[in-house]
This record gives C-alpha cells, sequence and structure tokens, in this order.
C-alpha cells in the first residue's frame, strides 16, 4: 500500500503548523518554503483540511493558517483519511457486504487485519509526537 503525496504533503504542513501552535497564523507561502512544496500544490492540499477541520484561515495583512485544534488532539490516522479516503486496503474491509465471498474469504481477514493494523499504527501518532521529533532531527 503506498500512499499519496498529498498525504505525505498534508502530514508535513500540518506538523509545520504544529511547530507554530499558539503563535500567530502562518502564511501559506512560508509553509511552502520551509517544506519544499510547491505553493500550488499545497493550496490544493490545505482544502480538504480546512473542510476536515484540521486548519482555519485568517484573513488580513497578519492573516494565514493556525490549527483548529491541539497538536496533542489530531491524529496521523486523520490527517491520512481526510485526504486520502479510507485507508482499507480493499473494499471489502470496509465493507463485507461489498463481497458475496467475504465471510468464506481467507483473504478478507487478512485485509481487515492490515486495516486494523494500520489504523492502530497511525491513531497513535499525533502531531505533537511529530513536531516533537522535527525538533529533535532539525536541531
Amino acid at each position: 500500500m503506498k500512499l499519496s503525496t498529498k498525504a505525505r504533503y498534508a502530514s508535513r504542513a500540518l506538523v509545520d503548523l504544529a511547530l507554530q501552535y499558539g503563535k500567530d497564523p502562518v502564511k501559506l507561502k512560508d509553509i511552502s518554503a520551509r517544506q519544499d512544496i510547491s505553493l500550488k500544490y499545497l493550496e490544493q492540499v490545505m482544502y480538504p483540511l480546512r473542510v476536515c477541520g484540521y486548519v482555519k484561515t485568517q484573513k488580513g495583512s497578519k492573516g494565514g493558517y493556525i490549527l483548529a485544534r491541539s497538536p496533542k488532539e489530531v491524529t496521523l490516522l486523520e490527517i491520512v483519511e481526510c485526504v486520502e479516503g479510507s485507508i482499507s486496503p480493499v473494499e471489502c474491509a470496509d465493507n463485507p457486504k461489498l463481497c458475496k465471498r467475504a465471510d468464506c474469504c481467507s483473504t478478507h481477514l487478512a485485509w481487515v487485519g492490515l486495516k486494523d493494523a494500520i489504523v492502530r499504527e497511525l491513531g497513535k501518532i499525533t502531531l505533537a509526537d511529530l513536531a516533537g521529533k522535527h525538533l529533535l532531527l532539525n536541531k
């Protein structure tokens, strides 16, 4: 399973905002420069994050983006699902009714187990965790 650049860039942009949490709003061009993400693409990435309620925008000369929730409250799972949709490796892991063989299919159990493991792991990691690791890696 491979995540798109949208998930990777969304998580990087939100870590950038987590590092600025409680301070002034952050301009998108500054995030773009620090994270080496095209401004045009970053605009597209930020849209679903705003719709999902993870970021807010503030207008004006001192405007920009801010996290809508504490970095301790936002998980990597939430971010990925916001921009990617379900992280399920196959549709029947989300909805067994989509496959008439789900109740007798041994691979169905493997896909459900994989999805559960991914949900469990990504659900443990918060933006605060990632921001802390960023600070350690970039001393």
